[in-house]
């Protein structure tokens, strides 16, 4: 599968690489060569602030935006979708430069990485993405590599569980997905709604959502404000609700926080985190025993596959700094680095697709390996 204007120079990988694409082609992940220039919107809207701010931009004479590909996940998925097998199991590696801008360290570099579409047997697919990603980055030259993980989907369980308020809910999941601990994303909000026009917050709270969005509308209509900055009176008015609900802490009750900050300090020993999960989830009579039955059928896969997990811990309250993840997610580590930066990082994404124009959500997994990161720890610490 290759795009436009495919990466010639990724097919001919450095000989210290070779292995490890032989690796990931040996095992049936056929070689994806998606081309370089890519649309900019997609990742600008999709890929997290870690990418947006590092993104080369440039635009054609139609005024169109572009980019030089940054990561290769929502390349390879473009092609995916455009190709006969949309929809279909298909599995694909990559090898090649990405172009990030990094004020420290080269802004093109070489990325490894594998993607997993369509398969529904979804715990069976993460296993082998992971164990396939670290066996590839030994053959390329890693030391063993010591794996933390989470579970996005898990997470998103609990708090739909919790019946929170959308508001809440999309928060604290954006927040999780950055690392941010509920306690400082609690204060950052608080801060937020009492300093941004406490006086209209103080009028709605306690009205009906209906009024509330009719006075907003008409208090802007007196003022003759129409839109602003491209938000519609409607959007606006839905705004001053969300920050209504935060500051009123509506739907958010203190046990509901309890809950959560217990839940997000449960790390260590996968089968122990397990367990202290069904405990929470018990004690507080919400039904997740779908979501961990999944946690531990995964695990079985993994161990099935020959995978030491004395080399895996988990933690609740890990998440990647990207938008798109779903489910479970982890970064592998050379223990060796002293920056903290893994050398393999994914997870699973089965909602991307349809964000790209598929009619449903398509079942995905990936991982990426930073090359640079393979045998020298202090390389990439620009990164």
């Amino acid at each position: 599968m290759a795009g436009n204007g495919a990466d010639n120079a990724g097919q001919n990988p450095p000989q210290g690489l070779q292995g490890l694409i032989a690796c990931l082609t040996g095992a049936g992940y056929g070689r994806a060569e998606p081309a370089i220039l890519q649309p900019a919107p997609l990742f600008l809207d999709l890929a997290g602030e870690d990418i947006r701010g590092r993104l080369y931009i440039t635009s054609d004479s139609a005024g169109g935006e572009f980019c030089l590909r940054p990561e290769y996940t929502i390349p390879v998925c473009r092609d995916y979708l455009a190709s006969p097998l949309a929809g279909e199991p298909a599995s694909f590696s990559y090898l090649g430069r990405v172009f990030r801008f990094r004020p420290h360290g080269p802004g093109e570099f070489d990325q490894a990485g594998l993607e997993s579409f369509g398969r529904t047997d979804r715990e069976a697919a993460d296993a082998e993405i992971l164990t396939l990603a670290l066996e590839a980055a030994e053959v390329g030259g890693s030391a063993p590599l010591h794996v933390r993980f989470g579970d996005a989907g898990l997470f998103t369980g609990l708090l739909a569980a919790l019946d929170l308020p959308p508001v809440w809910l999309r928060r604290i999941r954006r927040a999780h997905s950055r690392g941010l601990s509920l306690a400082d994303f609690l204060k950052a909000s608080e801060a937020a709604a009492t300093s941004d026009h406490s006086g209209v917050l103080a009028a709605l709270e306690g009205v009906d959502r209906k009024g509330a969005r009719a006075l907003v509308e008409d208090l802007l209509s007196i003022a003759g404000i129409s839109s602003v900055g491209g938000r519609s009176a409607s959007e606006i008015a839905e705004r001053f609700l969300e920050q209504s609900t935060l500051q009123a802490g509506a739907g958010f009750s203190p046990e509901k926080k309890e809950l959560i900050e217990n839940w997000l300090a449960v790390e260590g020993n996968p089968d122990d985190c397990a367990r202290r999960l069904r405990a929470l989830a018990d004690s507080a009579r919400l039904d997740m025993g779908a979501g961990l039955d999944a946690f531990d059928a995964r695990l079985g896969f993994i161990a099935a596959r020959g995978f030491d997990l004395s080399r895996l811990t988990f933690a609740a309250s890990f998440g990647r700094n990207l938008d798109y993840y779903t489910g479970f997610v982890f970064e592998a580590h050379d223990p060796r680095r002293t920056d903290g930066r893994p050398v393999v990082g994914g997870g699973r994404y089965d909602g991307l697709m349809r964000t790209l124009g598929a009619g449903a959500d398509i079942p995905a997994v990936g991982a990426a390996i930073w090359c640079e990161r393979l045998v020298d720890p202090a390389a990439g610490a620009a990164e």
